[in-house]
């Protein structure tokens, strides 16, 4: 996830609008907008149509779960003033517009990112804050969003007509030296905590660490209270050495909500087959994200995100594969005026360190034509163009992630 957005002064939680999350770059969540649609690979277009068409009724009655992404409207976060933080998180960009793009995608649950990411805040202090930011948008929203808990919680908002939010942290660095402060954050209602993000931190090295020194016995100390108390262990962003050595002493299957794969696309935010298939081979999950390390020159399209959810599956086998867009659905309206933002978006995570090799002012956090409302019934249908069955492709859109959470949450 590269995390962003401009935003104002902290604690303006206006609850319809509220506490946010960065909008731009990733965020994942942010930025997609929607537009362009391209046939994938050797697929012709006349095909891609026709499955698309056979295929609307099916992903709207599949189950979605976005195992990290964005739940947002990135166009609010445009009409303010940019934060130099690049992930901080001020606002949560909740609006009408967000559940309705949100239902209208059949989206069913989603893995948000909360808490600390990276900045001069102290890292526990400002974790505490966004929970209880998030804590008041599904308070505000009754009707709409439900805090998902326990895996039937993502059948249960499903059956209600409801987003089910999924609380997660893109960095462990609030735990400080205190590995029962895990036991804190399990009990506010946080289900995903992701070791490390690119840079290093006291459990371990990110990706974009070039020593790759792997796991801390601090590290080990974490994994063993995330087994305790059901929290899923995410190793996106975490170095090799990192993600290798978590699956190992971890004593609960682990994920990789939200990555690529390096075999692929030789770049560090992607994952080596080595770790694919160690994941894999305990029980766990591998989320494909819509980002522009899935392609050398940055600009990925629909077909490079089915090459990658193919070479997962021939890696993992295809009950351990599912999405991870780290986008929101609701795409942005002004790609020019976004432009600007997302330049210094990237200028100031590459100052603060935590940018990632491939990330440029002209890659945008998403995937041109997999955005907005269409996205996951355009998926489905290159899938079916690729020959998957529908019961493949129905674990790849939710039902692996469910299987998983089932295992870890109950």
């Amino acid at each position: 996830m590269r995390v962003a957005s401009p935003r104002g002064p902290k604690n303006n939680v206006r609850v319809t609008t509220a506490a946010g999350m960065r909008m731009i770059f990733s965020n994942r969540r942010g930025i997609l907008a929607g537009a362009a649609a391209l046939a994938a690979g050797s697929v012709s277009a006349g095909v891609l149509a026709k499955a698309n068409v056979k295929s609307a009724k099916g992903a709207q009655g599949m189950l979605i779960v976005n195992a990290l992404g964005g739940l947002e409207n990135p166009n609010l976060a445009l009409t303010r003033k940019q934060s130099d933080n690049p992930v901080a998180m001020d606002n949560v960009d909740i609006d009408d517009r967000t559940i309705s793009d949100a239902r209208a995608s059949g989206l069913n649950a989603v893995n948000v990112t909360l808490g600390y990411v990276a900045g001069p805040e102290e890292p526990y202090e400002e974790t505490i804050r966004t929970i209880a930011m998030w804590d008041d948008v599904l308070r505000s929203r009754p009707n709409d969003l439900l805090r998902v808990e326990k895996a039937a919680d993502i059948l249960r908002a499903r059956a209600e007509n409801k987003i089910g939010v999924i609380y997660g942290f893109q960095n462990a660095a609030m735990m400080g030296n205190d590995a029962s402060r895990v036991a804190t954050f399990a009990g506010l209602g946080v289900r995903v905590i992701q070791l490390t993000y690119n840079p290093r931190n006291q459990l371990g090295d990110g990706s974009m660490v070039p020593e790759n020194k792997g796991l801390t016995d601090f590290g080990r100390e974490v994994v063993a209270q995330l087994n305790a108390h059901r929290v899923m262990v995410d190793l996106s962003h975490s170095g090799q050495n990192t993600c290798l050595d978590a699956a190992r002493v971890s004593q609960a299957p682990i994920s990789i909500n939200h990555t690529g794969c390096r075999a692929l696309m030789d770049l560090p935010r992607n994952k080596t087959d080595e770790e694919l298939r160690l994941v894999a081979s305990k029980g766990g999950f591998v989320g494909i994200y819509f980002m522009p390390y899935l392609k050398a020159d940055g600009h990925p399209h629909a077909e490079d995100v089915v090459a990658h959810i193919d070479h997962a599956v021939n890696v993992c086998g295809e009950d351990c594969v599912g999405i991870g867009t780290d986008g929101s659905v609701t795409p942005i309206d002004d790609l020019g005026l976004y432009q600007a933002a997302l330049a210094k978006e990237v200028a100031d995570r590459a100052k603060a360190g935590i940018g990632a090799t491939g990330e440029r002012a002209d890659t945008y956090p998403f995937v041109i034509d997999l955005r907005g409302v269409d996205q996951f019934r355009k998926l489905e249908g290159l899938l079916k163009a690729k020959g998957y069955s529908e019961a493949r492709i129905e674990k790849i859109m939710g039902r692996n992630f469910l299987r998983f959470a089932t295992a870890i949450w109950g």
